[in-house]
């Protein structure tokens, strides 16, 4: 019988979530998408160590910024040599709420991937989904360069990502899920919240109805996963991002019992799904739309705002480390 991971491949793009380039390897992931959480465990391994080492001696001189660009870079250089297709490389998160600085900062990325002799459609710059950095991007997809919207938590983010034409998103699951299960405490019945019920499963499922209804061109990859369940749970999306361990998992089993599915080898979100879920418009056109919107949206509110501080203590400790 074919394994879950292989099935899984037949209905939608298999993105590795991770920095550890043997992980690539054993998996033959499509794509891969980094982040600085995940650069920073690679560079502490003694497998990736060089690269930290040559980065420093070879841009010694260079504002402590740009040292972190040339890391960021020579990671995604050595992975586009594993995967096919594209990777996500992400800017500093402490840039969030700055849509110049965000340009300026994906324009550099760009020019050192194409020094390095990589075409800037290999290339998804990663942005957290605020509105400035929705601008940044919007401005970023109309020069050519192509963006991948993380931190996203709520259809109003992804709405707004479609508006700005951009050309991927990843919303979260097992970040929705962690808060809805805080919030529950006691209460939380794990059974009644797994596969298709999971609440951030259905998060990413009513985005990517909304967004096959309307005819919206822009990429939806699923990310942030706790279990096998949630993933199966969007089998048919258009991408999804896995973590070594989960793909591993993955490999390893072929059948998985999960709430509305009758066989694990049919993609859940399929044409007939789409159009029994396609939803209401969502108008979020203009910054105060936007704003009110989100802001009534308590759960992905705060996980953005804790999103962008766990990345950003992450990127001072790589500061720290090419010191």
């Amino acid at each position: 019988m074919t394994n879950l991971l292989e099935t899984l491949r037949q209905q939608t793009i298999v993105v590795a979530d991770t920095g550890d380039f043997e992980a690539m390897q054993r998996f033959r992931p499509t794509d891969a998408t980094t982040n600085p959480s995940l650069i920073l465990k690679a560079v502490q391994q003694p497998t990736y160590k060089h690269l930290l080492e040559q980065c420093v001696k070879q841009h010694a001189q260079a504002p402590l910024d740009l040292r972190a660009d040339h890391l960021l870079v020579a990671f995604g250089t050595e992975i586009l040599r594993i995967v096919p297709g594209r990777v996500s490389t992400e800017v500093d998160a402490r840039l969030s709420f700055d849509t110049a600085a965000t340009v300026e900062r994906a324009q550099r990325l760009i020019v050192l991937y194409q020094a390095q002799g990589i075409d800037r459609n290999r290339v998804l710059i990663k942005i957290a989904a605020t509105w400035e950095g929705i601008q940044a991007a919007k401005h970023l997809e109309s020069t050519g360069i192509h963006c991948n919207l993380t931190l996203l938590f709520a259809l109003e983010q992804a709405v707004a990502c479609a508006n700005a034409q951009v050309q991927l998103i990843s919303p979260f699951v097992g970040r929705i899920y962690d808060w809805y299960k805080k919030s529950a405490g006691t209460s939380w019945q794990e059974d009644a919240h797994a596969g298709a019920q999971d609440p951030g499963v259905l998060s990413v499922s009513q985005i990517y109805a909304y967004f096959k209804t309307r005819g919206i061109r822009t990429e939806i990859m699923g990310a942030s996963f706790r279990n096998i369940g949630q993933i199966m749970a969007l089998s048919g999306c258009d991408l999804l991002t896995i973590s070594p361990e989960l793909m591993a998992e993955l490999k390893d089993k072929t059948h998985i019992d999960l709430p509305g599915f009758e066989q694990t080898d049919q993609a859940r979100l399929t044409a007939h799904f789409v159009q029994q879920h396609a939803g209401a418009d969502v108008n979020v056109s203009s910054e105060p739309a936007f704003r009110f919107l989100f802001n009534q949206n308590a759960m992905a509110s705060e996980k953005l705002s804790e999103g962008i501080r766990a990345f950003v203590a992450d990127s001072i400790k790589l500061d720290s480390l090419l010191q």
